[in-house]
């Protein structure tokens, strides 16, 4: 059985327009969205929207496409992208890892065993930005990892000025992070994903 017949808030949501006309019939249909677990063939796709939102702020990207297609291939699980009429317009891509902190060597590697989700990172196509798409994502993200029963937890680092939108979603900052990248110095956060069973009660996990 498929992560995506088992979980209602990842199945395909249908948007549509509200009756217009007298006799109730719709002049037209919004895009079909959809939220699913990423697959290699969709690396080219994802790589695209990451070197445009980042490589203008940073100069470079969290992963490279080498590195996506690295951990679609080794955890598909643990990624999550939006679709609108099959179209990839926002994604989460996100490995295991086995220790309290994040360390440089969280950067590349997928500890199987362990407890904590690392989330790479989350990206918008930059016609969807400024339309709160990141944080509904970060949020389906988050309540699909309830449904995981090895997730403990959902790390990530990120630059001082994103640090309040991620408070938004529900992280607490834990101090700098020990990874670095060039001259880039980040702060970790922590988000915990245990201690919610009235929502896996409710959410068909």
């Amino acid at each position: 059985m498929s992560v995506l017949s088992t979980l209602p808030f990842l199945k395909p949501v249908q948007l549509r327009s509200p009756q217009s006309s007298p006799g109730g019939q719709r002049r037209h249909t919004l895009p079909a969205s959809e939220f699913r677990c990423l697959s290699p063939e969709d690396a080219v796709s994802v790589f695209e929207i990451e070197r445009e939102a980042f490589i203008s702020v940073s100069g470079d990207c969290p992963l490279h496409l080498d590195e996506i297609r690295h951990f679609l291939n080794l955890c598909p699980e643990l990624s999550l992208g939006w679709f609108e009429e099959g179209r990839l317009v926002a994604f989460i891509i996100g490995s295991l890892w086995d220790q309290d902190r994040l360390s440089q060597a969280a950067l590349t590697l997928h500890k199987p065993q362990g407890t904590a989700v690392h989330i790479h990172v989350l990206a918008v196509h930059r016609t969807f930005r400024q339309q709160g798409k990141g944080s509904i994502l970060m949020w389906r993200y988050l309540q699909y990892l309830r449904c995981l029963p090895f997730a403990r937890r959902a790390l990530l680092m990120c630059e001082d000025f994103l640090v309040p939108f991620y408070q938004k979603c529900g992280f607490k900052a834990l101090g700098p992070c020990e990874v670095t990248v060039g001259e880039l110095a980040f702060i970790e956060m922590q988000h915990p994903v245990r201690g919610h069973a009235f929502m896996r009660r409710n959410s068909g996990c």
